[in-house]
């Protein structure tokens, strides 16, 4: 039976002052001022107007409380810059791209694909994203369905919508949770986790409402139970992000001397053929082919000078429009390689510490006030932060290493006190 597309409509993070560093952490239970019980009361319209029933949202909401633990949160007393709960951005890049972790899912991932091959292949044919992506966001997200996720979505996303650092994108949320109870979704299917992630392959509800499809052709969606409906809402999204069929996600590159990690990032996104005239060599020592060579990547070091360099192209930017992390997206395409037969990486990560959160946010501001384009101060390493830490040293003859330090900020501290 054919597979059938099941579209729904579906309906920033603040930039952060360095005075905002000073802020310690308190207990979980600070509250802000704004009452919860009006808040929900004022999603009623909204709700309305997207086709929940008044007896579907006062039932979603009955007995609801905000849930003050979780991260995220902008409430008074809590730290305004604070990434708990987001392993891509608390763990080293050799921590979080566990070898042995890895490992253990690449042969999970190539039995698991056997055992679903047909359902893959069916997918892969309708969507043009290859199994082997599939089967490692399977993996990464859940740990092939032995995680299940026990928060309640409802509140979750609730709280997030109240007092969350991303209001407008959590009550988006919120509303599509409401139509897919409407829908008839069971509320005891809605766990999740703490960001609202719901099903199998754990993703947004205004996912769910764009993208989700009947995936094994028995006339429903079930992605909480069904692998094929999960794994072939997760190909839709991919698709409608920008897959491109048949490519790569990327490639892991040799550097050349004479380059360095300041060339990181989009903005310097070029074909790689580019690249290969510069100096950079695929790690395997395998050429590129002509086709490879007239696709666009970026350079995409996420240790900085302390790990592997990689070539990220199309199909890595689409896997990180799903999860935005460049460390989440190198894995799902380190493990979707090692399901398909690859290995490791080959140029090993260096041993180093993560640097502490408020470190990092403390360079984004100085730099920012250097006038370096800082556009988030949020004490998270990203491409555009290691970049400008490595032209920043390059400009001050620091040896370069793009890395958020303690050296870094007390350099930059030390130029912005003259300014």
């Amino acid at each position: 039976m054919l597979l059938k597309n099941m579209y729904f409509r579906a309906s920033a993070a603040a930039v952060l002052t360095s005075a905002l560093l000073a802020l310690t952490s308190v207990a979980a239970s600070a509250k802000p001022t704004q009452d919860f019980s009006s808040f929900i009361a004022s999603l009623w319209p909204q709700a309305k107007a997207a086709g929940v029933s008044r007896k579907t949202f006062d039932t979603a909401f009955a007995g609801v409380k905000p849930d003050y633990s979780i991260p995220d949160l902008d409430i008074p007393g809590r730290p305004k810059i604070d990434n708990a709960g987001q392993a891509e951005f608390t763990k080293t890049a050799a921590d979080y791209l566990s070898k042995p972790y890895l490992e253990k899912l690449g042969v999970q991932g190539k039995k698991f694909l056997a055992e679903h091959r047909a359902a893959l292949e069916r997918i892969e044919k309708l969507t043009g994203v290859d199994r082997y992506t599939l089967v490692a966001i399977w993996g990464r997200e859940t740990a092939y369905g032995s995680y299940h996720p026990s928060k309640d979505a409802i509140q979750m996303l609730a709280t997030l919508a109240y007092v969350g650092k991303r209001k407008e994108r959590f009550h988006d949320e919120l509303i599509a949770a409401l139509v897919m109870l409407q829908k008839g979704i069971p509320r005891s299917d809605m766990k999740s986790s703490w960001a609202g992630a719901v099903g199998l392959t754990q993703a947004m509800p205004t996912e769910y409402l764009k993208f989700a499809i009947d995936g094994d052709g028995d006339g429903k969606i079930d992605i909480w139970r069904s692998v094929a409906d999960a794994l072939a809402f997760t190909a839709m999204q991919l698709k409608g992000k920008g897959w491109v069929p048949g490519a790569r996600w990327g490639y892991e590159v040799i550097a050349p001397q004479h380059a360095d990690c300041s060339l990181e990032g989009p903005p310097d996104t070029r074909p790689i053929a580019d690249w290969v005239k510069m100096g950079f060599k695929k790690a395997s020592g395998r050429p590129f082919t002509k086709t490879e060579l007239a696709s666009d990547a970026y350079l995409m070091m996420p240790a900085g000078a302390y790990g592997p360099a990689f070539l990220a192209a199309q199909n890595f930017r689409v896997i990180r429009l799903y999860n935005t992390s460049d460390l989440y997206a190198l894995f799902v395409g380190n493990l979707g390689d090692r399901i398909r037969g690859g290995g490791d990486f080959v140029t090993p990560w260096a041993s180093f510490a993560q640097p502490r959160t408020h470190t990092v946010a403390g360079i984004q501001a100085r730099l920012q006030q250097l006038g370096y384009p800082m556009d988030k101060i949020d004490g998270k390493i990203g491409s555009n932060t290691r970049k400008q830490i490595g032209l920043y040293e390059k400009a001050n003859g620091l040896s370069i290493d793009c890395w958020p330090s303690e050296r870094v900020l007390a350099h930059a501290e030390s130029q912005a006190a003259k300014r």
